[in-house]
């Protein structure tokens, strides 16, 4: 192909609502809604037929349930959802060793020099997707360019049930006319902020000198200076070699009460953990990430002694942190995010002297996990009491 890197991003189309349509037959072509239907009720996810109406995942409930009143809302099943999700990993995991999972239902691959094994990326990624429809009935949309932010933008671009390709001598083409939110971290606000400068275009956004994003953006403005011609360097890193582990979530409604946000913390936290057992690391440190909803961005962190991989250690640390800034300060939230680092190699062998708390909790995350490999990730899942851990 001639790429230094060859990149596929995978992305499922409407999740959550998909698997709901897959498993209930007459819910096929209707419009559907997953999420809690309260006041401060959130999509989860919409159906395309719900899409048509102008809903959209992020959406507060009461707004959807406005724009497309014949819909037809469920709770979701995050069990479910998380047991498909490990079937997804696994099929990607055929395809190379570098997956790197960015979300419950979208993942990087790296298939570079991969070209002699497999074939052409072209026919890989087809193969993927085909494999994904085979084995899970569900559809998936494909990017593939050289970078991972060409892939992930290559992937929406023609959803659903899409495969785009973005050769680096189309990133000229493709790029200047699409609009300026296609941007990673650039959202309705931010939109409206270049816009006020005259830029609604990744095209008008070349235009922008960089020293000009610095001086409005901050570091952001470098980011959308590399973004908007395409450069990406970032690596595909499999957990096993990352420095670092994470999930976070984006809001398309700024969520206005803390046990909103506190509901999303117990759910990442989980997948940090069952991410670090998987691949038989430990973490020293807990960060909880938190963005409001003009962007600017905090992060609390607090050490652990000793290195964890239990689930109750880091929902407890992220749960004390998120506690005590909304105690203190709390805002609306537009992104919140649990991640660890400082990983470490687990002992050789087990303290004699582990708490009898711990060795509870161990026992209880080997009995889960154990469930979650012969039913698929996240089977089982914890629930949170209303006041955190």
């Amino acid at each position: 192909m001639g790429w230094d890197r060859v990149i596929l991003h995978v992305d499922m189309d409407a999740f959550y609502a998909s698997v709901e349509q897959r498993d209930d037959p007459s819910l096929r072509g209707k419009p559907v809604l997953v999420g809690h239907d309260g006041n401060r009720g959130v999509v989860s996810a919409a159906s395309y037929e719900a899409r048509k109406f102008g809903c959209r995942s992020a959406q507060p409930m009461s707004l959807a349930r406005r724009l497309c009143p014949a819909a037809v809302i469920l709770p979701g099943d995050m069990k479910k959802y998380q047991r498909i999700s490990s079937q997804i990993m696994a099929i990607l995991d055929d395809y190379s060793p570098l997956v790197e999972p960015i979300s419950i239902d979208e993942a990087f691959v790296d298939l570079t020099g991969t070209e002699r094994l497999l074939g052409p990326p072209f026919e890989v990624a087809t193969r993927v997707k085909q494999h994904i429809l085979r084995e899970l009935s569900l559809t998936a949309s494909v990017g593939l360019a050289a970078n991972k932010f060409l892939a992930k933008l290559a992937s929406d671009l023609n959803k659903p049930d899409g495969l785009t390709v973005i050769a680096p001598e189309d990133v000229n083409v493709i790029l200047p006319p699409l609009d300026v939110s296609k941007l990673w971290g650039v959202g309705p606000k931010t939109a409206d902020r270049l816009a006020e400068v005259g830029v609604r275009t990744i095209g008008d956004l070349q235009l922008v000198p960089k020293n000009v994003l610095d001086q409005r953006f901050g570091e952001l403005g470098g980011h959308f200076h590399r973004l908007c011609r395409g450069l990406d360097t970032r690596a595909v890193t499999p957990d096993q070699q990352a420095k670092s582990i994470g999930h976070e979530t984006t809001f398309g409604a700024d969520l206005d009460h803390p046990e909103d946000v506190r509901a999303v913390l117990i759910h990442l936290s989980e997948n940090v953990a069952w991410r670090l057992r998987r691949h038989n690391r430990r973490a020293k440190t807990v960060t909880v990430k938190i963005r409001y909803g003009d962007f600017q961005t905090i992060t609390r962190a607090q050490t652990l002694t000793p290195p964890t991989d239990l689930t109750e250690s880091i929902w407890h640390a992220a749960s004390q942190l998120f506690n005590f800034w909304a105690g203190q300060s709390f805002r609306p939230v537009r992104l919140v995010g649990v991640s660890v680092s400082q990983l470490t190699e687990p002992p050789a062998q087990l303290c004699l002297f582990e708490h009898p708390t711990e060795r509870k909790q161990r026992k209880l995350d080997t009995a889960m996990d154990a469930i979650n490999t012969k039913y698929g990730k996240h089977a089982l899942r914890r629930g949170a009491g209303r006041g955190g851990a």
